[in-house]
C-alpha cells in the first residue's frame, strides 16, 4: 500500500517527538543546511546517471529535507509544511498569468519573460532580477546571472561577441600578470571565468556540468597514467615531468574516441 503525503508528515512529527529519534530531535535549521545541499547534489547525480530508481529515491530524500525543515520551523512557532505548499501554489498561479490569467505566451521565451516580469513586481529592491544566492556553486551562479540579465535584453548578440570579450579579459589578465599585481590578477582572472561562462551560455553549454565532465576526464586519464606507470614497475613520483607527459599523451591517444 502506497503511503500518502500525510503519512510522511506524521512520520516527521513522530521522529521529532520524545518517543522518536534522539538524532532527529537534535537537528536545527542550521544543522540541516549541509544535508539539504548534499541531497540536492545527489538528485543531480541521479539525473546524470540516468538511473530512474535512484532518482526516485534521491528525490524522496530531498523532499524529506524540505518536510523536516518545515517541521522544525513549525515547532519554533513559524510556518509548517502546509504553509509552504500554500505559498508555492499561490506563487505558481501568480507567475503564470499566461496560463491562469488573460496574458498570452506563444512560446517558452515569452513564458519566461512573463514569469520574471511578475517576479520583479513581487520582490523588494534588494532582491530584484539578479538576486542569486551566493551559496550556489560559482559557475552555476555566474550562468544564472547571465541568463537573468539576458531576459531583460542585457546581453551580447551572439557567441562571436562573447569570444571578443573573452580575448579582452585574457589580455587584461596577462597585463596584470606582467605587473605582478596580486589583487589585479585575481580580479581579471575572475572576469575571464565569468566571460567564459557567458560564452558557454551562448553555446548552450551548462558551465557547471561541463566543468565537472572536464574534471572527471582529467581524473580518469590521470588514473590511467598511474596504471601505466605501475605496469612498468614505477611510482608516479619516480617519473620525470617529461616521462609523465609522454604517458599523458599515450592515454590521450588511447581514450580519444572513448
Amino acid at each position: 500500500m502506497k503511503k500518502s503525503f500525510e503519512d510522511l508528515v506524521n512520520l516527521s512529527i513522530h521522529l521529532r517527538s520524545p518517543e522518536g529519534c534522539p538524532w532527529d530531535r537534535e537537528q536545527t535549521l542550521d544543522t540541516l543546511k549541509s544535508y539539504i545541499i548534499e541531497e540536492a547534489y545527489e538528485v543531480i547525480q541521479a539525473i546524470e546517471s540516468g538511473d530512474r530508481d535512484e532518482l526516485a529515491e534521491e528525490l524522496g530524500d530531498l523532499l524529506f529535507e524540505v518536510l523536516f525543515a518545515s517541521r522544525i520551523a513549525e515547532e519554533d512557532g513559524g510556518f509548517g509544511i502546509y504553509d509552504v505548499i500554500d505559498r508555492l501554489h499561490n506563487k505558481l498561479v501568480r507567475r503564470h498569468p499566461h496560463v491562469f490569467g488573460e496574458e498570452k505566451a506563444s512560446n517558452a521565451e515569452e513564458a519566461v519573460k512573463r514569469w520574471h516580469s511578475q517576479k520583479l513586481k513581487e520582490k523588494s529592491r534588494k532582491r530584484r532580477l539578479l538576486y542569486i544566492p551566493r551559496t550556489m556553486p560559482s559557475l552555476l551562479r555566474a550562468q544564472r546571472v547571465g541568463e537573468k540579465a539576458s531576459q531583460v535584453g542585457f546581453d551580447w548578440s551572439g557567441a562571436d561577441e562573447v569570444i571578443a570579450k573573452v580575448r579582452e579579459e585574457l589580455s587584461e589578465l596577462e597585463e596584470e600578470m606582467k605587473n605582478a599585481d596580486a589583487a589585479g590578477i585575481e580580479k581579471e582572472w575572475g572576469d575571464l571565468v565569468f566571460s567564459l561562462v557567458n560564452l558557454g551560455r551562448h553555446l548552450k553549454i551548462d558551465a557547471e556540468g561541463a566543468a565537472h565532465k572536464a574534471i572527471d576526464g582529467f581524473i580518469e586519464r590521470f588514473g590511467r597514467i598511474e596504471d601505466k606507470a605501475e605496469s612498468r614497475g614505477k611510482e608516479l613520483s619516480e617519473l620525470s615531468l617529461a616521462e609523465m607527459d609522454e604517458l599523458w599523451e599515450e592515454v590521450k591517444r588511447d581514450t580519444h574516441n572513448v
